[in-house]
C-alpha cells in the first residue's frame, strides 16, 4: 500500500511584523536593531499546526547593509515537527536619490523529524476495542528525522512611500522524503504596497496620534501546485494599526480566509494580534487562526550618514 503526503512552508498572516521571514530582504529595512516573536496557532479545533518565530536583523553600516537570523518550530500535529535556523545578509544600493533596491541571500539549516510511533494506519483499528493490531500498511523507515542545508535570495525595491519584493526559497530542493524520494518545491513570493498620508497638515498632529497613514497591500506565495494571493489594507494611526486581509487562491475559485488584525504601538514595542476567519469549506470545524507578535526595536547606533528606512507596515 503507497502513503503519500504533501504541504507547503508555514505562512503567517502577519506578513510584515515577520518580515525576514517574508522576504530576506528586508533586513535592516527598519535600520535600527529590532527583535520580533511570532506565535501562530492554525486550526486550533483540530489541534493540528503551531508554529512559532524568533528573529533578530539589523542595518550595519560596515556592510552596507543588513543582517539578520531567525529561528522557527513548527508543530505539524503530535507526530510532525519541522525546527528552522536561517541567516541572511541584505546588501543596500542606491539606484538614483530616491529609490533604493535590496539584494538578500539567505543560508539556513531544518530538521524535519518524524514520530512513527504516533502514526495510526486504518489496519490497527479494531470497531470495537480501538487501536489493537500491528500495521502492514507502511515499514517503519530506516531514519525518522533529516536535516539539510538550503538557501533563498530576495530583492526590494522601494523609495519613499512604496515598495515591492520578491523572494525564492528551498533553492536546492532538498528530499523530505520519510519513505520515498520527495524533494520539497521552491517557494516564490512576491509583495508590495503603498503608503498615503491621510493628514496633510503634518503642523497639526494630535499630542497623542500620529500621522495616519492608509497604506493598500498585495502578496502573493506559490509553492509547487500552490499558489495563494492575499490583498490587504492596513490603518496605521500610531499608537494603533487595524487590517484586514483576504487570502484565496490565485485562481480566484476558491477563497480561504478574511484575516482582520489589530497592533498597538508604544515607544520602541509593539503587540500584534490577528485572526483568520475561514470562509472555505472547513468553516465549521477548524476554528480559524490565532496570530500574536510582539516586537522591539533598539536604538540606533550612531550613523556616519543618514540611511532611509523601509516604511513597510508594522503588522
Amino acid at each position: 500500500m503507497g502513503m503519500v503526503a504533501k504541504a507547503q512552508d508555514p505562512h503567517f498572516s502577519q506578513f510584515y511584523a515577520n518580515p525576514i521571514y517574508t522576504n530576506p530582504a528586508l533586513a535592516g529595512s527598519s535600520i535600527c536593531p529590532r527583535v520580533s516573536l511570532t506565535y501562530r496557532d492554525q486550526w486550533p479545533s483540530l489541534g493540528a499546526y503551531k508554529t512559532f518565530t524568533a528573529s533578530y536583523d539589523q542595518y550595519f553600516d560596515v556592510l552596507s547593509g543588513g543582517v539578520g537570523f531567525y529561528l522557527l518550530s513548527d508543530k505539524q500535529s503530535d507526530f510532525y515537527r519541522i525546527n528552522m535556523a536561517a541567516l541572511m545578509y541584505s546588501l543596500r544600493l542606491e539606484v538614483t536619490r530616491d529609490v533604493f533596491i535590496n539584494i538578500a541571500a539567505q543560508a539556513n539549516v531544518t530538521n524535519s523529524s518524524l514520530d512513527w510511533d504516533k502514526l495510526v494506519f486504518g489496519d490497527q483499528i479494531d470497531t470495537r476495542y480501538g487501536v489493537i493490531y500491528q500495521t502492514s500498511a507502511a515499514t517503519r523507515p530506516d531514519k525518522t528525522s533529516h536535516t539539510h542545508f538550503d538557501f533563498g535570495a530576495g530583492a526590494v525595491g522601494y523609495g519613499d512611500n512604496w515598495y515591492v519584493g520578491v523572494a525564492a526559497f528551498n533553492l536546492t530542493r532538498h528530499d523530505e522524503g520519510f519513505l520515498s524520494y520527495n524533494r520539497i518545491p521552491i517557494r516564490f513570493t512576491a509583495h508590495g504596497g503603498f503608503n498615503f498620508n491621510l493628514k496633510r497638515d503634518q503642523r497639526r498632529t494630535n499630542a497623542f496620534f500620529g500621522q495616519p497613514v492608509l497604506s493598500p497591500n498585495i502578496i502573493y506565495q506559490s509553492q509547487g501546485k500552490f499558489q495563494e494571493i492575499n490583498y490587504g489594507l492596513y490603518l496605521n494611526w500610531e499608537p494603533f494599526s487595524f487590517g484586514a486581509w483576504y487570502r484565496q487562491a490565485f485562481s480566484f475559485d476558491n477563497s480561504d480566509a478574511l484575516v482582520l488584525l489589530f497592533g498597538l504601538q508604544y515607544g520602541n514595542y509593539k503587540i500584534g494580534y490577528s485572526y483568520d476567519i475561514t470562509v472555505s469549506s472547513l468553516s465549521n470545524v477548524s476554528g480559524g487562526a490565532h496570530e500574536i507578535t510582539l516586537g522591539a526595536k533598539f536604538p540606533c547606533p550612531e550613523k556616519k550618514k543618514h540611511i532611509r528606512a523601509i516604511k513597510c507596515p508594522t503588522f
